[in-house]
């Protein structure tokens, strides 16, 4: 589906993908971004567009000489990664539970951290700029480095899943954990200072923001670019681990090498060429999706994923959805569906059934194929997945 033009009355316009009229909150919201002055060309909304804090979730935003980091947000550098394994899925039968088992026992969830700092970690090269970073968080070091290879909580989650051929991929979610979150809440903090020392009248507080040029900036851009590595890093730590696990059950131990690898931030801020000119590119829950790029939407657990490839449609800034998008908040999930609804709606995955992830039923999320639908001009599907083993955060 080609993007329509809301209807709001602001100096940017607001491209949407999302093939359906905005509730009053995310039209507001919309409205207050596109209303900034350093808004460059046009706000992008991707198929997935839901509330978020500032700027909607599933929303593009480019300006010039100047970045919101409540847009970015508190997960610096959330993303996925994915890896097609040369294993068929008859390979797994029987073993699911085990697999399940091993990964958990491997990869930490929620705010658990790693009881020891393993190699590849204490020597990766950015622990050396930790001095350099936001003075709020230089008593975090050590928890930094024990929480790298870790999952999080809330919608991470660790996956086996099998192709339409049957073939096995490995994919996971997750970010820059506590320090991109402090990090995070330090510059939006001073940002909002600020704003009120200026008196700017903005829509919405949380638009707070940094002027290219001055030390804010720079301090905040450093970083975010250093929260954004770490990120990284940290899905290439805990996919290792789940590839040693998945070669113990499906190759006695022996190495083997991925038919593809896909490594992607959705929550994130670069410097891009777009219209030919220089801006700051803040994706907040979308995907860069320039040609050639490959990307990742996933569904909800008990749905469809996506391995795809960018068409760079330069109208979303050659951006794509990052997953099916929350169609209930997490508390509405809770009161709307029961336990039993969780199993019938993950039947055939093995993954926990219980209260605690009530909140991520597959009824909570926007249906991934009319998202899938709605950008049909951003990606072209390279790969469709369906999980059969789950790991929640």
């Amino acid at each position: 589906m080609p993007y329509e033009e809301l209807e709001v009355n602001t100096p940017a316009p607001v491209l949407s993908w999302a093939n359906h009229s905005l509730g009053t909150e995310e039209t507001k919201m919309a409205k207050n971004v596109a209303s900034l002055p350093f808004v460059f060309k046009h706000v992008a909304l991707m198929p997935d567009v839901h509330l978020g804090k500032g700027a909607l979730v599933g929303s593009v935003i480019a300006t010039k000489e100047a970045i919101i980091p409540a847009a970015v947000g508190v997960d610096i550098g959330c993303g996925m990664s994915a890896i097609k394994t040369p294993f068929n899925g008859e390979r797994l039968e029987g073993k699911l539970k085990k697999i399940r088992l091993d990964i958990e026992a491997a990869i930490p969830t929620g705010f658990h951290e790693n009881k020891d700092v393993e190699k590849s970690v204490a020597n990766w090269q950015h622990w050396r700029d930790f001095k350099d970073l936001h003075r709020g968080v230089q008593n975090l070091q050590s928890k930094a480095m024990k929480q790298m290879g870790s999952l999080g909580g809330g919608n991470h989650f660790i996956e086996v899943c099998l192709d339409t051929d049957n073939q096995v991929w490995l994919m996971l979610h997750s970010g820059s954990r506590n320090i991109g979150n402090n990090l995070a809440q330090c510059h939006i903090n001073t940002a909002k200072e600020l704003a009120k020392m200026a008196g700017n009248n903005l829509p919405d507080p949380d638009l707070a923001h940094f002027i290219a040029g001055t030390a804010e900036f720079q301090a905040y851009w450093h970083d975010l670019q250093w929260a954004q590595e770490y990120a990284r890093f940290n899905r290439d730590v805990m996919m290792v681990r789940f590839q040693h696990i998945i070669e113990k059950h499906l190759a006695g131990g022996k190495p083997t090498k991925p038919l593809l690898e896909v490594n992607c931030h959705h929550n994130y801020a670069e410097k891009e060429v777009h219209f030919g000119e220089d801006v700051y590119v803040t994706r907040k829950g979308a995907v860069r999706a320039d040609t050639e790029d490959y990307g990742i939407i996933p569904g909800s657990m008990g749905a469809k994923s996506f391995i795809v490839k960018g068409k760079g449609n330069v109208h979303s800034f050659c951006s794509c959805s990052h997953g099916a998008g929350r169609l209930l908040s997490r508390n509405k999930a809770k009161n709307v569906y029961t336990l039993d609804d969780l199993i019938e709606q993950t039947k055939g995955v093995e993954c926990r059934k219980d209260q605690d992830v009530l909140d991520e039923i597959p009824g909570a999320y926007k249906p991934i194929d009319e998202v899938m639908n709605n950008q049909a001009d951003l990606v072209e599907v390279v790969a469709t997945l369906k999980q059969v083993v789950c790991v929640k955060g």
